[in-house]
């Protein structure tokens, strides 16, 4: 049966900017093996699957090649999708079931805020070849649920990493997030990160990798709100709110491509 099939920039108000993700609304529960071949076919970071479910939406994501556990950035075009469609009313929270539990999205005005929860890491020691694979030394190292957070010594690091990918690939982990204090004063934090062991070389801005950042920045310098910038080529904002064992993310998003899945 066809399905409404949308593609949304996220966490950033311009188009061909931030994340893309695609978002695809169905009436029912999908075969797996289905949402993974359009999820290649889609060949974006991620593709989001929404189905209505009481008062809210089961939501799963997948990348081009795997299903993923938590995905900030296609929730938050999934909240926008359903928002600007009219399926849901703008003064309504958006509600989630996900692998995460129970997820929400609210409306602040042009931003969206997502409630997450937060995943900080413990020191750690990063697996033999991995400081060469990152060309970058270390300040400290923390392992989390899902992936590894380095710190380096500067901005400038971060953006001119250029990794050594089939090395990346061989983490026990989800992904490498590399990160430094902002040089702006507009930012309070800037990261980069890494996943090709989850299909994507380098994820453009990745809402779920703050739900580390936030914790690990908070600590350090003793806030509570921060501004990040994920400093991929496509680049995007993400405001931090740590709140404990819970993270609010908020960006902005805007719709590409509407359409019908055949």
């Amino acid at each position: 049966m066809p399905a409404p099939l949308f593609i949304a920039d996220a966490f950033t108000s311009e188009r061909f900017r931030g994340n893309a993700a695609a978002v695809c609304l169905l009436e029912a529960p999908a075969d797996a093996a289905w949402m993974q071949a359009l999820a290649a076919e889609m060949n974006l970071s991620e593709t989001a699957f929404l189905v209505p479910q009481g008062d809210a939406f089961s939501l799963r994501w997948f990348t081009p090649t795997v299903e993923v556990e938590l995905c900030g950035h296609a929730t938050l075009a999934s909240a926008h999708v359903l928002w600007e469609t009219g399926r849901l009313d703008t003064a309504r929270p958006a509600l989630f079931d996900t692998k995460s539990g129970r997820l929400a999205a609210v409306r602040l005005g042009q931003w969206i805020e997502l409630d997450f929860p937060a995943r900080p890491g413990t020191p750690a020691q990063l697996p033999a070849g991995v400081v060469e694979a990152l060309g970058c030394m270390p300040l400290a190292v923390t392992r989390g649920r899902d992936d590894f957070l380095i710190e380096v010594e500067s901005e400038a690091i971060v953006r001119q990493l250029s990794p050594d990918f089939s090395v990346l690939k061989t983490l026990p982990a989800r992904g490498v997030i590399v990160t430094a204090r902002a040089d702006s004063a507009d930012f309070d934090f800037v990261s980069r990160f890494f996943a090709p062991a989850a299909g994507v070389d380098e994820d453009p801005v990745t809402g779920s990798a703050h739900c580390m950042l936030a914790p690990f920045w908070g600590a350090r310098l003793d806030k509570r709100s921060m501004r990040a910038w994920q400093a991929s080529t496509r680049g995007g904002e993400v405001r931090v709110d740590w709140r404990g064992d819970r993270v609010g993310l908020a960006g902005r998003c805007v719709t590409v491509l509407s359409g019908t899945l055949a």
